[in-house]
């Protein structure tokens, strides 16, 4: 009977001189594999009691190629199909578009170029590029790219408060960079996952399980939508310059509410205390239902037009910031509870 991947096969356990257990392998998946008598396979023995087995060199043997056609691609979606094979973890891409075009093309893979890490052009032709992944998904910590993402959230925030205190407007001038480079890191994360779920040697490289690295991706994203809508509060203060706020006032006076919880909760992805976790989120849930009270006085204040639209609109964006840090706090909550959950036999 033909096996092959995606079915499944009972084999029977068999012991072998009264002391070892022996369990043969399929033939099809040897010679797929490339076996020899005496190679070696490495056995997991994962959390679930299942084993996994895998060749050692399968993973160094393994490339992931991807050819793709620009010209029957819709307009200006170069730049889309590009991200999403990143994202999905292709090491190597072979772009081919005709050569009357190669200026627009060559446009959109600069632009993917300049929007991720990793992925440089290693050879352009007349009418084809081809593009190589130098960065190795199990190289870097996901750890150390959310650190890098909470530290320019951050550092955009201080300067925001600085600003607002009068110092000079140019301390936010580079926000728009800040802001692409917690993209990428995103980006970057997100494609680490999927490899990872991929490959159960890519994730032990991370020192990740898969369940972690999924929330790790939550994790990521709830910092780049703070990212978001701290770069809507730095070209508020851009557009409306010259407008002040009292600082032991909403929404300033939530502002350090917001710092030291965020701060907090970021300490807590790698000690994981349930009371400081919980702690920092209802500060944060006390901080957004003031800031909603806030904005319900404001319509009926009497005040300037430029100077209402300028409160509510910094008020909503610090309430998101509070939101989508309340949303950290569960997501670590959660690999929390995934950490510390044990198996069990039904009969047990």
């Amino acid at each position: 009977m033909s096996f092959g991947p995606g079915e499944q096969e009972v084999r029977k356990v068999q012991l072998t001189g009264g002391a070892t257990y022996t369990l043969s392998l399929p033939k099809p998946w040897v010679i797929t594999n490339g076996l020899s008598p005496r190679d070696g396979v490495r056995v997991d023995w994962r959390p679930s009691g299942s084993l996994r087995l895998t060749p050692l060199d399968l993973v160094e043997n393994q490339i992931r190629k991807l050819e793709i056609d620009a010209a029957i691609l819709p307009d200006n979606s170069l730049h889309d199909h590009l991200m999403g094979a990143y994202l999905s973890g292709v090491d190597r891409i072979n772009i081919n578009y005709p050569s009357k075009e190669k200026r627009e093309f060559r446009r959109q893979i600069r632009r993917f170029l300049r929007n991720t890490r990793g992925f440089e052009t290693i050879e352009e032709e007349e009418n084809k590029s081809e593009l190589v992944c130098l960065f190795k998904a199990g190289e870097m910590p996901l750890h150390a790219s959310l650190n890098r993402m909470y530290l320019q959230v951050s550092s955009l925030m201080r300067d925001i408060i600085d600003v607002l205190n009068g110092e000079d407007i140019e301390l936010i001038s580079d926000a728009d960079e800040r802001e692409s480079e917690v993209d990428a890191l995103l980006y970057l994360i997100e494609r680490q996952v999927c490899i990872a779920l991929d490959s159960h040697q890519i994730a032990t490289s991370l020192k990740l399980n898969r369940n972690q690295a999924v929330e790790y991706s939550n994790l990521a994203r709830a910092l780049e939508r703070m990212m978001d809508h701290s770069f809507q509060m730095a070209q508020l203060i851009q557009e409306f310059s010259g407008v002040k706020l009292d600082p032991e006032e909403s929404p300033m006076k939530q502002i350090p509410i917001w710092q030291e919880s965020i701060k907090q909760l970021m300490i807590n992805t790698r000690t994981r205390d349930s009371y400081e976790i919980e702690a920092a989120r209802q500060n944060l849930k006390m901080a957004q239902r003031q800031l909603a009270q806030h904005e319900e006085e404001l319509m009926n204040r009497k005040r300037t037009v430029d100077n209402l639209l300028f409160d509510f609109r910094l008020s909503e964006s610090v309430r998101r910031l509070c939101a989508y840090s309340r949303d950290f706090g569960e997501v670590l909550l959660n690999i929390k509870m995934y950490d510390e959950m044990t198996l069990s036999n039904r009969l047990d």
